[in-house]
This record gives C-alpha cells, structure tokens and sequence, in this order.
C-alpha cells in the first residue's frame, strides 16, 4: 500500500485545523477555564487589569465587526489558525535558511 505524501498529510491537517477552528469551535464549553476557575475561586478574579488589545479586532476570541455570533467565532478561529500557521511556517523557513548558509566543517 502506498503511503501519503507529507504535502498531502499537511494539507489534511490544514483542513482540519480549519474546520475545527471554524466550525467546531463554536460548540466548545462557554464555561470559564481553568486559569480563570482558579481566580474566580480564589477571590482575585477583580483584580485582572483590561489587556492593551482588549480592544482588538479579535479580543475575547470573537471577531469584533462581524455582529452573528458563530460566524464571529469561526472567523476569529480561522484567522488564529492561519497567523499561527504563517508564523510557525516563517520561523521554520528563517532557522532552516539559516542553517544551510553556515559553512560546513569538512
């Protein structure tokens, strides 16, 4: 049996990362996590201070312009994915060049 190509294993994991991030992720638990739990129980939860992107287009993992709440969220969700993505894809390709242009000790 033949195996998958790895662009071909990429690019199904691309599509799910999407699709959860898009979709499912609307149909995740709105009860607070776990960093936030612990404030809450522990009686510091008033003392958190607005972050300087509190205001950003994608704060509170929402797509602040776009007034439908799931498409609010799977929109913010896709975006997440992608920058994270692109970054992960830039800092791969920048260590990667880096490497090949020293000289070898041969």
């Amino acid at each position: 049996m033949k195996r998958p190509s790895t662009k071909v294993v990429g690019l199904a994991i691309f599509v799910v990362a999407l699709f959860l991030a898009g979709v499912v992720s609307f149909y995740a638990a709105s009860s607070p996590d776990g960093l936030t739990k612990v404030s809450e129980d522990k009686g510091f939860a008033s003392s958190q201070k607005e972050h300087a992107t509190g205001e950003g287009p994608f704060a509170g993992y929402n797509s602040n312009f776009i007034d439908n709440d799931r498409l609010s969220g799977g929109v913010s969700g896709v975006v997440g994915v992608l920058t994270v993505l692109l970054l992960g894809t830039g800092l791969t390709y920048a260590v990667r060049r880096r490497r090949s242009d020293e000289p070898s000790n041969s």
